[in-house]
C-alpha cells in the first residue's frame, strides 16, 4: 500500500465551477499534475467543452490557466489514502478535504463530481452540500473507465454545464 496525499486546489475568485475527482493517480502523483495519465480523457475533455482543441497538447501551468479562466477550479474529495496502484477501487484509510472551507471562500456554483468514486466519497462526507449547491454525478475520465467514449463524456458534462 502506497501513502498518497491529493494536490491543492486549483481555483481563484473567479471560479464557478469546482470538478472534484478522488485521489490523483500514480502517474499524477509522480508528476505532481492532476490527470497526467496520457490515457485520461480529463484534458481532451475540457479542450471540448472549452473549444481548445489542443488543450492536452499544452504544458501543465498553461492548462491550469485556461481552467482558471473559463471559470472552472480543480480539487479532490479524498485528502489522504492508502492504495495500491491508481484504482479507485483500492482506496483505503481516506480522510477528507476541507470542501466546507473552500466554499465558503470561494463563490463556487456548481460542483462536478469526476466519477463514482468522488461522488461517493462526497456524499458520505458532504451531504448538507449536495442538497445547497448544484452538484452533478459526472462519468469519470479515468482510462478504467472504457464504457464512456470521448464523445458520450462531452454530451453528459456539456449538458450538466448547460444547467
Amino acid at each position: 500500500m502506497n501513502k498518497c496525499r491529493s494536490f491543492l486546489p486549483v481555483i481563484d475568485k473567479n471560479s464557478k465551477i469546482l470538478i472534484l475527482g478522488s485521489m490523483p493517480g500514480v502517474k499524477s502523483l509522480d508528476e505532481k499534475q492532476y490527470y497526467a495519465h496520457p490515457n485520461n480523457r480529463f484534458w481532451k475533455l475540457i479542450g471540448l467543452i472549452l473549444n481548445c482543441f489542443e488543450m492536452e497538447k499544452l504544458d501543465y501551468d498553461k492548462k491550469l490557466k485556461i481552467l482558471l479562466e473559463n471559470e472552472f477550479a480543480l480539487w479532490d474529495v479524498i485528502k489522504s489514502c492508502e492504495r495500491k496502484g491508481s484504482l479507485d477501487s483500492n482506496i483505503q484509510k481516506e480522510t477528507k478535504n476541507d470542501i466546507e472551507k473552500l466554499l465558503k471562500t470561494y463563490n463556487v456554483k456548481k460542483i462536478f463530481l469526476n466519477g463514482n468514486k468522488a461522488y461517493n466519497a462526497f456524499k458520505k462526507y458532504f451531504p448538507d452540500i449536495l442538497n445547497e449547491y448544484k452538484c452533478y454525478k459526472l462519468p469519470s475520465t479515468s482510462p478504467a473507465n472504457a464504457k464512456y467514449k470521448l464523445d458520450d463524456l462531452y454530451k453528459i458534462w456539456h449538458a450538466a454545464l448547460k444547467e
